[in-house]
């Protein structure tokens, strides 16, 4: 069983490699007209890194899964791929980031020899992760960029260190909801019909006087509407108000985010993975209901009183208007304007046009933030939707490996490292899509960046330990959260 999965591990790679052989070569043809051997050196050697990952799983990991590596290799070699055709040089620094990735993954692997190690450490994990979220924010050490505060640079050395606070955050929520779950809300008891009218009639009375006051639309008397159900829901389950701490320390977290780092996108990311812990907890809904209206509703407060958040949301409702798309909405235009001139099967490798001569790009930040386009643009809305499918697979695995875990705080992790991924792909994608505000989340394992690639290696191995200790005796009973 364990060679067999192993063998299947390995045969995925070969995919891989026949990517990057074929991709370098298809840009290659269309800059010189002809190809040598360095683009089958190019697919060797990151062949060769793959088959190295894969004897260390091998090795260390013998029961893990044998689809995660393959899929997160196969993204990473897209990416390489695609910032190749944008700056030969980027790739290369793309492909040393992956080899640093490769040694943090082993690193992690080898240190960490018992999952359950890291709920020992989880408030000092927590405080190293707001540290990290909030240090983009400090005098002469963080950076700004369009506006937003991602970068943190020391000396020659540039990096987002929301990339790994995403990974601090998610394990103290895991290791603190596996103690608390039980006590965030208690089986529901009978009601006299008193309390039944004072616990829904005050909320709809409540509705009621805030649509006629402040004359809501119909859309937002719904969302109010579903809001006060989910307040009543959570209410009749009569939960331990001491326990909610945490929901609003993580909602103040993501406002503070939404304040002063000016990234809707992180703050999306941060608090849809703990709603989806808190589901994934407690397997009420309510709950996510509550803490997604009080997201919107801090959302919508500083969008109509923070300037930065203003402008970005007034350039996502009409990014060509006239006064804004020469200048604060050009990248998304141009994004939208790179994905219909894709169409359905692309203009091909290589044949997308990025630049002028004397000009501004026509795709800003087409390595990091715009990438999805460029991807849409070259290979069309089918190889776009591979892309996605691919990380659909990963997430699918990711939760699978949560559902094979025996334990809680394993079950926890795996969810909520899967659920960051699947949010961080929604809100890029949703970005340049026009389905959410354009962010500066980058694409994981494709966008470059040196802390994006390291620290999702870093997942990746947090998940391959999971799923080892998951399916290494498939005869034990697998127990659930409730």
């Amino acid at each position: 069983m364990i060679r067999s999965a192993r063998i299947r591990e390995l045969l995925g790679l070969v995919p891989v490699a026949l990517l990057v052989t074929g991709g370098f070569t298809a840009v290659l043809l269309t800059r010189t007209e002809s190809t040598n051997n360095v683009t089958l050196t190019y697919g060797l050697v990151f062949l060769g890194l793959c088959v190295l990952g894969h004897l260390f799983i091998r090795a260390r990991l013998p029961d893990a899964d044998p689809y995660l590596f393959p899929l997160a290799a196969l993204l990473a070699a897209f990416g390489l791929v695609m910032i190749y055709r944008i700056d030969a040089e980027l790739a290369r620094e793309q492909a040393q980031w992956f080899v640093l990735g490769l040694a943090f993954f082993c690193g992690t692997v080898v240190l960490l020899r018992d999952i359950h190690a890291l709920e020992r450490y989880r408030y000092t994990i927590a405080a190293i992760g707001i540290a990290l979220l909030m240090s983009p924010r400090i005098p002469g050490l963080g950076e700004q960029v369009n506006g937003a505060y991602l970068a943190v640079g020391v000396g020659p050395i540039q990096f987002q260190p929301a990339e790994f606070g995403k990974l601090a955050i998610i394990i103290f929520l895991a290791s603190y909801l596996r103690d608390t779950r039980e006590l965030l809300v208690r089986p529901p008891g009978k009601m006299t019909p008193r309390q039944w009218l004072l616990l829904v009639g005050v909320p709809v009375a409540l509705l009621a006087l805030l649509a006629l006051m402040l004359q809501l639309s119909s859309t937002q008397i719904v969302l109010f509407g579903l809001f006060g159900a989910s307040v009543i829901a959570v209410l009749r389950d009569r939960p331990s108000p001491k326990y909610f701490g945490p929901l609003l320390v993580v909602w103040g977290l993501a406002m503070l985010m939404l304040l002063f780092i000016r990234d809707l996108g992180s703050s999306l990311m941060f608090f849809g993975a703990f709603l989806a812990l808190l589901y994934v907890a407690t397997q009420r809904i309510s709950l996510v209901g509550v803490g997604t209206g009080m997201f919107l509703g801090g959302a919508t407060l500083f969008a109509n009183s923070v300037a930065h958040v203003r402008g970005r949301i007034e350039t996502w409702e009409d990014p060509f208007r006239p006064d804004l798309v020469e200048d604060e909405s050009y990248q998304i235009a141009q994004s939208l304007f790179a994905q219909a001139d894709g169409g359905l099967f692309g203009r091909g490798f290589g044949q997308s046009l990025l630049e002028v001569q004397d000009g501004p790009p026509l795709i800003p930040e087409a390595h990091t933030d715009l990438i999805y386009s460029v991807i849409t643009n070259e290979l069309g809305l089918f190889g776009a939707t591979a892309v996605v499918l691919i990380y659909l697979l990963f997430v699918a695995r990711g939760f699978k490996t949560a559902l094979l875990a025996g334990d809680a705080f394993s079950k926890l992790l795996a969810a909520g490292l899967a659920a960051v991924v699947a949010l961080q792909v929604f809100v890029i994608v949703g970005g340049v899509t026009k389905v959410i505000p354009l962010t500066g989340v980058t694409l994981p394992f494709v966008s470059y960046g040196g802390s994006s690639i390291v620290a999702n290696m870093v997942l990746l191995a947090l998940l391959l330990i999971v799923s080892n200790e998951a399916r290494r005796e498939p005869g034990v009973q697998r127990g659930g959260l409730v």
